[in-house]
């Protein structure tokens, strides 16, 4: 009997975990010679797995050479580095460009901030 419980256990934390239930992530949409996406991981991508944003929106890479993200996106995505702050696979925001460190971080908290809540218009 145990050994049944168990087994549905086993499965019901597939069912919850699956393909189904997605949590937030962050999508960076590069392209090959992206100068500004190069900063980006010489200034950010080294602190950005041990942050706290990354514990609520883990990063994911996606070219932009491959075609648009297979994602709800709000529009295209056309410049890069765009960083698509994404939960369930629908776009709550995104940042588009890349500036500096401080205003990556300033606007993805922003953007941190709306997960959870449903989404806006536009």
């Amino acid at each position: 009997m145990r050994a049944i419980v168990r087994l549905a256990a086993f499965f019901a934390l597939i069912m919850l975990t699956g393909p189904g239930a997605r949590a937030a992530e962050l999508v960076m949409v590069e392209r090959a010679g992206c100068s500004w996406c190069a900063r980006w991981d010489r200034e950010v991508a080294p602190i950005y797995m041990k942050s706290d944003e990354a514990k609520r929106a883990p990063l994911r890479r996606v070219s932009l050479d491959n075609g648009q993200p297979a994602l709800k996106l709000k529009e295209p995505v056309r410049y890069t580095p765009t960083f698509l702050l994404v939960e369930d696979g629908q776009e709550i925001g995104r940042i588009i460009g890349y500036l500096d460190d401080s205003m990556f971080w300033g606007l993805l908290n922003t953007l941190i901030a709306r997960l959870g809540q449903p989404p806006q218009g536009g």
